[in-house]
């Protein structure tokens, strides 16, 4: 079973004693929320499931062009 591309960290940060990074939003929720934004901005949106859904295959779309 292959991990999922989540694009890793979105805004990765160290401790500052061990020097290990802290993971946080992974790249891939912060393109379905930024994807989210314009699609709940549409007058007379209201299916959210549909545009979560449609949120993350946004975000999946951009990980994929950013790996190209």
């Amino acid at each position: 079973m292959s991990k999922e591309n989540d694009g890793g960290a979105a805004f990765p940060r160290h401790d500052g004693y061990s020097n290990q990074q802290t993971k946080g939003m992974t790249l891939r929720d912060y393109f379905a929320a930024k994807a989210l934004q314009g699609l709940a901005s549409k007058e007379g949106s209201a299916d959210y499931e549909y545009e979560s859904m449609a949120a993350y295959k946004y975000a999946d779309a951009m990980l994929a062009a950013r790996n190209a």
